[in-house]
């Protein structure tokens, strides 16, 4: 049954994918950003939809005082292609950084574009550093959240990969505090693959890091809540089950 699931939400979810850019994400582009901001948030709402009703994988939240504080910049776990998914529904018009080659993906990249998102050369080293500043600092201007996987790439649940230097210049520019964020959807959508297991990710937003501590300090921090956070989500007493099923 997940292998039925998981290839009838692949299916649905490109569909759904094509019919949002093609017809909503585009014509939006003659809008100011939020315009596709909220075509975002729909189409959000259902992948996440068909994710529940065609897989049995839905979600919780832990920690939403923590994103009420006023701007930050969110320092995530990235472990499943769902992480770049959740954000749009519970941050305020995020700017994400995300890799550049995304913006060639036809008509999509165009649609990203046009929602600000922050793209990095991730073979750029000092230029490309120095054009994400130059990015995030307009997208702090515009009063946006802002968004970054310090690992750069999905990372399986229980590995760990070096934290990438962007974070840590965001956190020493923006004169931000940094949310990190834990999560544990690779246990249920893996990276690279086919198959949605059933269950409840966690999303857990942790308590601010304040602006104002040295590189080093900040890294360790971060390091050490991130870390710690994701590997108790990742523990099997601390999995939820599967919802049961529903009626609806």
């Amino acid at each position: 049954m997940e292998k039925l699931g998981s290839f009838l939400f692949n299916m649905t979810f490109y569909l759904w994918t094509a019919f949002v850019v093609l017809f909503l994400c585009l014509p939006a582009l003659l809008l100011p950003y939020p315009a596709i901001y909220g075509v975002g948030r729909l189409w959000v709402k259902g992948a996440l939809l068909l994710l529940r009703r065609l897989t049995g994988l839905t979600h919780r939240v832990i920690g939403l005082e923590n994103t009420r504080r006023g701007q930050a910049i969110y320092a995530a776990k990235h472990q499943s292609s769902w992480d770049t998914l959740i954000f749009a529904l519970y941050l305020d018009k995020p700017a994400y950084v995300l890799k550049r080659e995304l913006l060639y993906i036809p008509f999509f990249g165009v649609c990203l574009m046009k929602a600000g998102h922050i793209p990095v050369d991730r073979a750029g080293r000092a230029a490309a550093l120095k054009r994400l500043l130059a990015v995030a600092k307009a997208r702090r201007d515009q009063r946006r959240d802002i968004l970054i996987f310090p690992e750069g790439t999905r990372v399986l649940p229980g590995q760990h990969k070096p934290y990438q230097p962007g974070v840590a210049a965001l956190y020493g520019a923006l004169d931000l505090p940094v949310v990190p964020v834990a999560l544990n959807s690779g246990l249920f959508w893996s990276r690279r693959s086919f198959i949605k297991k059933p269950g409840v990710i966690t999303l857990e937003f942790l308590p601010p890091i304040p602006p104002g501590l040295n590189r080093r300090a900040f890294m360790a921090e971060l390091e050490k809540r991130l870390e710690g956070a994701s590997a108790r989500l990742a523990a099997p007493r601390a999995v939820t089950p599967p919802l049961p099923a529903s009626r609806g």
